[in-house]
């Protein structure tokens, strides 16, 4: 296996050299003590714990010691993404051309949803010209027989017969809309058994 770089080994041989040629490389302090230096540790690269250290809240001898949690709440916690940063999903980090992929993905789509909103709007455009300007060709038109301008207009808009004997036109309905009941619960009803 390839050894990794370490300051250890040249700082142990500069620390293992005879005291004498240790002060002609080091200049004298004024504030030199007669205490030997102490030995410097290399320092760790990392300050994570080891990985030999078991951690209890994954298993092992600690798991019997550990209270027993709702299996309700281990579920709505897992499905809220609170138990594990697992679960939860990383965010979306995208390279160059993979964001530029998704950026003209994301611009057609808008440009087709456009055209499909601005082509449904047309056709609806379209029919209110058509509804326009058939009532002003009734309301412009006179007759039948001795009736004056207007008539066929005023007819049309009352539409009766259209909705049926005593009907009611659509545009005077009013909006189905839930009410709260009388009796909020019939504390009366009982099961009926099966004949």
């Amino acid at each position: 296996m390839a050894s990794t770089f370490s300051l250890r080994a040249p700082l142990q041989r500069l620390f293992q050299t005879p005291a004498s040629i240790r002060s002609i490389l080091t200049p004298p302090s004024p504030f030199a003590t007669t205490t030997p230096a102490p030995r410097l540790a290399a320092a760790p690269f990392s300050t994570s714990p080891a990985p030999s250290a078991r951690n209890p809240q994954r298993g092992g001898k600690n798991r019997s010691k550990q209270p027993q949690t709702d299996p309700k709440i281990i579920s709505m916690k897992k499905h809220l993404s609170l138990l594990s940063p697992r679960h939860i999903p990383p965010p979306l980090r995208m390279a160059r051309n993979r964001h530029l992929r998704h950026w003209t993905v994301h611009r057609a789509w808008q440009l087709f949803r456009r055209g499909q909103r601005e082509a449904r709007d047309r056709e609806l455009m379209r029919m209110h010209q058509g509804m326009y300007l058939a009532c002003e060709e009734l309301r412009q038109t006179e007759g039948p027989g001795t009736r004056e301008e207007g008539y066929l207009y005023r007819v049309a808009m009352e539409k009766k017969g259209v909705y049926g004997h005593n009907g009611v036109p659509i545009e005077y309905a009013r909006m189905q809309t839930e009410t709260p009941a009388r009796e909020a619960w019939n504390h009366g009803w009982k099961r009926t058994s099966a004949p």
